[in-house]
């Protein structure tokens, strides 16, 4: 933990260059114009100086933590910032005794806690109590969802701002003040950085404006290092900068949860290219194969059901050859697998049937299983009517016992499965209306 009076003293000029250009007021800031407007609410707790509880939540390198030292700034607090990756509950209570000292002497607190999401219920709840009594003001931020990740306590007593990646634009301006600025930035080494390789180098940054300083940074090192008159970063000097993947992927947060919504949405909307886009935008950031390959399967089953039921075992082959072989060969399975099911036709018969059944059980009583369709192995059970009244499917015309009763006495025959009028499913349901017929026929008498 480390509490901080002089927010915005100048960064030594061998910290990284996002931390020397850290905005000091509201006209270095860049991005979040829906959030930082004139007359939207964190504005005006800005501009009149009354900050409240909230948490920033969006994707890293948005600006989360300058707007909370911003906002410090305007109010003239004290700014305590901590981490939730490396605090724990003694952190927090000498947060709580440093924010008391200076409230002693008139002066606010302003709790930072960067990735609040990774404290857990006791933490959470451990600074609520002196949010509510005045002796801190808390700032959270977060990568991840709060209505997964944070308790309905702390929810209730701070308002939630989502920032977005940075634009094209903003970080252009990005861009622009690092090579411009003599002091801070780049501008001393007048560097010159071509339009083609801006471009480049924005589309780099994925919209995380940290991300990009620190490419640019790298970027600039191999350019004045080549001894030139004119350093001039362009392709050949990014191409040896980017050496990690561009894209952001989020295991397990926000990113993550958003492409593979993606993935099986286009699936169920008959869209193979889409699906395989974002099927190849997940692999290319790093997602395990077999974690789709997962999911693929719940596809067939859940979109496409009997309408198609080769769609599974596509599926359950892909999942196999991608545990056998690795990759590539195992990602090629998977795509076959994702293109096949988009064209599949579709149905969430089964889906439904499924949870509309497990619906009733859950909420109806624990009825007994009808006499005539339990088992009689034993004597005993045979001589109290087990089985009594079964009539055996395979000795009845067309192997069916018209008829025949199979729900509790209580609940009545009941018709989950509505198969569609698609694919193979619309066989299923001409055999289905069939059966029924022969059953209302033998009732009749």
């Amino acid at each position: 933990m480390s509490g901080q009076s002089n927010l915005f003293s100048d960064s030594p000029l061998n910290a990284p260059l996002a931390d020397r250009l850290r905005p000091t007021s509201l006209e270095n800031y860049v991005g979040q114009e829906h959030l930082l407007a004139p007359g939207k609410p964190l504005r005006q707790a800005i501009d009149t100086k009354r900050p409240f509880s909230l948490i920033f939540w969006g994707p890293p390198g948005t600006g989360k933590t300058t707007l909370a030292r911003l906002i410090a700034q305007s109010s003239n607090a004290h700014f305590i910032t901590i981490s939730a990756v490396l605090a724990g509950v003694k952190d927090i209570r000498a947060a709580v005794d440093e924010a008391r000292q200076y409230q002693a002497q008139g002066k606010p607190t302003i709790l930072f806690v960067d990735e609040v999401h990774r404290f857990n219920k006791a933490q959470q709840d451990a600074f609520l109590p002196y949010v509510e009594d005045g002796t801190l003001t808390f700032i959270g931020a977060t990568t991840e969802n709060p209505s997964f990740e944070l308790n309905n306590a702390l929810l209730s007593r701070a308002r939630v701002f989502v920032l977005k990646d940075l634009s094209e634009s903003a970080l252009d301006k990005l861009i622009s003040r690092a090579l411009t600025d003599e002091d801070l930035g780049l501008g001393k080494y007048h560097l010159y950085i071509a339009e083609e390789s801006r471009k480049h180098l924005i589309d780099a940054a994925d919209g995380d404006g940290r991300r990009l300083l620190n490419f640019l940074e790298l970027a600039s090192e191999l350019a004045l290092a080549k001894d030139d008159e004119s350093p001039v970063i362009d392709d050949e000097v990014l191409e040896e900068t980017l050496t990690q993947s561009l894209r952001r992927f989020d295991k397990g947060g926000e990113h993550f949860y958003d492409q593979i919504s993606a993935l099986h949405k286009s699936v169920r909307g008959s869209n193979p290219d889409g699906a395989l886009y974002w099927f190849c935008r997940m692999i290319d950031g790093g997602c395990d194969p077999l974690y789709v390959a997962r999911r693929v399967v719940r596809m067939a089953s859940e979109d496409i059901g009997n309408a198609d039921p080769r769609g599974l075992t596509l599926a359950l082959n892909a999942w196999d050859v991608q545990e056998r072989l690795g990759s590539p060969e195992g990602e090629l399975a998977i795509a076959q697998a994702i293109i096949y099911l988009a064209c599949a036709p579709k149905s969430n018969a089964v889906y439904m049937a499924y949870n509309n059944a497990l619906r009733d059980v859950k909420n109806e009583p624990t009825y007994e299983v009808p006499m005539h369709i339990r088992n009689a192995p034993t004597k005993l059970m045979k001589e109290l009517d087990y089985g009594t009244g079964y009539r055996y499917d395979h000795d009845e015309p067309d192997a069916f016992s018209a008829g025949q009763t199979y729900f509790p006495d209580e609940k009545g025959e009941t018709q989950y499965y509505h198969p569609v009028d698609r694919g193979l499913e619309k066989k299923i349901a001409d055999k289905l209306a069939w059966l029924k017929a022969k059953s209302e026929q033998f009732n009749k008498g």
